[in-house]
């Protein structure tokens, strides 16, 4: 059988495990192990083996994985992130489901202090959840609003995704970051509208909540919120202004959030130890769902089957608009069953090769990339946020009602998505000016 023969076949083998429920991690692991076996024998592959594991583990920029993890759990386990939400609120009162499009703004912010998903929409779930069935807001809306903005952790930066991207694609983390922001700020724009336009068109959605005295609560609100604004701008400023590295930021950002944490007396020595634990653990799994994907990335390598796809690209002519249309329909079904950073590392031997072949911008793909993985954190039937907000409401909103809360936030994240690959400017500007 033929090396080529193999990868297809390896191919098959790893969706079979998949749709098989086995963990990514141990799928992508053993199908990339038995496939070097297969092709290049017993002697070569176990020094392939033996090395592969940890001269990626002991990349340098890896090391900002843990550390932008470590920065919003203590934002997280300190309780600063209720401060960035009572703000938000303050500041759009006025709108119509406030209180919805707060969440949004307050993801955006919780986002640029961590790296994660999964803890954006559990921190923002916590807060305003019940701020808006206090206030009497749809279960579905109130739910559904805060499934979806949690997504904005993996584009606004920091992002464990656009990191381990980075590493994969060998382009520049800190223009990763750069080229989320405007995505970003797009995606919560588009979030907030829609929000704003379902209430007008139905005010029962959201009954408007009477503020007095505003102004006086406003400067109360950002004296408590204005350590974590200044983190958030000194972390970032300082990176995108070279003080230091993309890498360094997450040391930096790590360490200013304790002191905040302590200076502000919201971090006990139990909360310290789950924001311990919670990195660890969260680092761990990434790691090992990233070095089976390397394992499977060399198979396929030594397979031949990325350079046998890239060369029928080229033959068809295929441009790459037309080829993140043809792929975009894959992300979504992947979506659907897989979580983000499985689906990213599955398909990133196969298809990085074919975007270089047709000269796609690996920045440019990596925002799209990520951008699909966010849609796939709140499609049914396995949307991680969704299960992640079910976590926190308990029974008070069922399963069913928050899926469909995010069908119209699904909806205009398809909009967005299409408006990134026919303007890739969108996420290239602000990147263009660091080149």
């Amino acid at each position: 059988m033929t090396p080529l023969a193999i990868g297809f076949l390896g191919l098959g083998a790893l969706i079979l495990l998949l749709l098989l429920r086995l963990p990514i991690a141990v799928a992508l692991g053993a199908v990339g192990t038995v496939g070097v076996f297969a092709i290049v024998g017993d002697r070569a592959a176990l020094g392939i083996l033996a090395d592969m594991p940890y001269s990626f583990s002991a990349s340098w920029s890896l090391s900002s994985v843990p550390m932008f993890l470590l920065m919003g759990y203590f934002c997280y386990h300190a309780g600063l992130t209720d401060g960035l939400f009572r703000l938000a609120r303050l500041m759009l009162a006025a709108l119509p489901g406030g209180l919805a499009a707060t969440t949004v703004v307050g993801a955006a912010l919780f986002s640029a202090v961590s790296g994660s998903s999964v803890a954006c929409a559990a921190a923002m779930g916590r807060i305003a959840v019940p701020e808006m069935l206090r206030y009497g807001y749809d279960p579905k809306l109130a739910a559904g609003a805060v499934a979806a903005a949690g997504t904005l952790g993996s584009l606004i930066p920091p992002s464990v995704i656009m990191i381990v991207y980075g590493i994969f694609a060998e382009v520049p983390i800190g223009q990763l970051f750069v080229a989320g922001v405007l995505p970003g700020l797009l995606t919560a724009a588009n979030y907030t509208l829609t929000i704003v336009a379902r209430v007008m068109a139905n005010p029962q959605l959201a009954p408007k909540v009477e503020r007095h005295d505003i102004a006086g609560e406003r400067l109360a609100a950002l004296r408590d919120t204005w350590p974590v604004l200044l983190l958030i701008g000194g972390v970032f400023g300082g990176m995108f202004g070279g003080v230091f590295t993309p890498t360094e930021a997450g040391a930096v950002g790590a360490l200013a959030s304790l002191m905040i944490a302590l200076a502000k007396r919201g971090l006990t020595p139990s909360r310290f130890r789950d924001a311990l634990v919670q990195t660890a653990t969260t680092t761990a799994a990434l790691f090992v769902i990233a070095i089976g994907a390397m394992v499977l990335t060399r198979f396929m390598a030594l397979s031949g089957v990325p350079a046998y796809l890239s060369a029928s690209a080229i033959e068809l002519g295929t441009s790459p608009i037309v080829l993140m249309i043809a792929i975009s329909i894959v992300f979504v079904v992947l979506g659907m069953f897989l979580d983000p950073l499985g689906i990213m590392l599955l398909t990133l031997p196969v298809l990085l090769p074919v975007m270089e072949s047709t000269g796609a911008d690996l920045i440019w793909f990596g925002i799209v990339l990520t951008k699909f993985l966010e849609i796939g954190l709140i499609t049914p039937p396995i949307g991680l946020n969704v299960f992640v907000v079910k976590s926190v409401v308990g029974d008070r909103i069922p399963m069913g009602h928050i899926f469909q809360g995010v069908l119209w936030f699904v909806l205009i994240d398809l909009v967005t998505v299409a408006l990134l690959i026919a303007f890739p400017q969108i996420s290239l500007y602000l990147p263009s000016l660091m080149r």
